[in-house]
C-alpha cells in the first residue's frame, strides 16, 4: 500500500477542529502548545473557541489549519501510519512539508501567519475577487479570462484548478465579473463568487510574494524526506534547492490540485488520506476520480475509520 497524504487550504476551517485530537492524543496536544508558543498568542483557544469572525481572517486561518494539520499528522505517526508522498492546496502545501521533514513546524507556523498577512495587505479591501466557475472546462475559462482582462485591461486569471468541472477565477473584481458573465454564456452551469478577503493566486498577489520571499530566506529548508507534489508546477519535489522557489510563486500561481492528483496516482499513490479539518479534498477526489481509496483525519472518530480501512 502507498500512502499519499492530503492537506487542506484555507477554506477548511470551523471552530472547534483540532480540539478532539488534543483531548485524547498527547502528540496533538504537544502540537498546539509548540503553536501557541511559536505565535505568541493562544491559537489553541482560537481554534477551539474562536470566534468564527477573526478564524476567518487570513493571518489567522493558515496557521490555525496547518496546526490541526500537523496535529493529526503526527497522531497518525503514533500509529504507525506514514506516507510514501504528501501534497497540498495552497497553504496545504506548507502541511505537507512539515510532514515531509523539509520545514520545521515552528517555522511553518510562523511563516504562514506571515504568509497571510502579507496576503490580506497586497490588495485593498474590495479591490479584487473571486469566483468558482462550475461545469466548464478549464481551457475554455482561460480563454474568457484572458477575453475578461483584454476587455477591462486588468487581471483576471484560473487560480484553482480544483476538479475537472470545478475551477476558481481571481483578479480585480470587475474583471472577475465579467469573466463570470462569460464563462456563463459559454456554458457554465454556475458562477458563485466566492466571500473571500483577497484575490488569491493572481499576479495582484506580487507584493505578497516578494515579502514571503524574504522571510522565507531567513528559514532553513532540508531535503524532503517524502516527494511533494507541488501546487504551482504539478511535479514531484524531493530537493531542498527547488522547494523555496516552488513556495515564493505558488503566491501567485495557479494550484494545479487536478494535476497533483494525478501525479500522486503515477507515482504509485493507492490510498489517500486528508489530513486535517474538513473535507473538501475529499469531495474534490470524487469529482477527479471516485475510483481512488479516500480516507481522512481530523478526530478521533475519522481516525478510528481510517485505522480500521486500512488495516481492513
Amino acid at each position: 500500500m502507498s500512502i499519499a497524504f492530503l492537506f487542506p487550504g484555507q477554506g477548511s476551517q470551523s471552530v472547534g477542529m483540532g480540539r478532539d485530537l488534543v483531548e485524547k492524543f498527547p502528540a496533538a496536544k504537544a502540537v498546539f502548545e509548540e503553536a501557541d508558543e511559536a505565535l505568541g498568542y493562544s491559537l489553541s483557544q482560537l481554534c477551539f473557541e474562536g470566534p468564527e469572525d477573526q478564524l476567518k481572517l487570513t493571518e489567522y486561518t493558515q496557521p490555525a489549519i496547518l496546526t490541526v494539520s500537523v496535529a493529526a499528522a503526527r497522531v497518525l505517526a503514533d500509529h504507525g501510519i506514514t506516507a510514501t508522498m504528501a501534497a497540498g492546496h495552497s497553504l496545504g502545501e506548507y502541511s505537507a512539508h512539515v510532514a515531509a521533514g523539509t520545514l520545521t513546524f515552528a517555522d511553518a507556523v510562523r511563516t504562514v501567519r506571515l504568509r497571510g498577512q502579507f496576503m490580506q495587505e497586497a490588495v485593498p479591501q474590495g479591490k479584487g475577487g473571486m469566483s468558482a466557475i462550475l461545469g466548464l472546462d478549464a481551457g475554455r475559462i482561460g480563454e474568457l479570462c484572458q477575453q475578461a482582462s483584454d476587455e477591462h485591461n486588468c487581471v483576471v486569471a484560473p487560480a484553482n484548478l480544483n476538479a475537472p468541472e470545478q475551477t476558481v477565477i481571481s483578479g480585480e473584481a470587475t474583471a472577475v465579473t465579467r469573466a463570470g458573465e462569460l464563462c456563463k454564456e459559454a456554458g457554465a452551469k454556475r458562477v458563485v463568487p466566492l466571500p473571500v478577503s483577497a484575490p488569491f493566486h493572481c499576479k495582484m498577489m506580487e507584493p505578497a510574494a516578494e515579502r514571503l520571499a524574504a522571510e522565507l530566506e531567513r528559514v532553513v529548508i532540508l531535503d524532503p524526506q517524502i516527494p511533494v507534489a507541488s501546487n504551482v508546477d504539478a511535479r514531484m519535489i524531493s530537493r531542498r534547492a527547488d522547494v523555496r522557489d516552488c513556495l515564493i510563486r505558488q503566491v501567485t500561481g495557479a494550484v494545479r490540485w487536478v494535476e497533483c492528483v494525478e501525479l500522486l496516482k503515477s507515482s504509485g499513490a493507492t490510498t489517500f488520506i486528508e489530513v486535517g479539518p474538513g473535507k473538501v479534498l475529499s469531495g474534490l477526489m470524487r469529482q477527479i476520480d471516485r475510483a481512488q481509496k479516500m480516507l481522512n483525519v481530523e478526530d478521533g472518530d475519522s481516525l478510528q475509520k481510517t485505522l480500521a480501512a486500512l488495516n481492513g
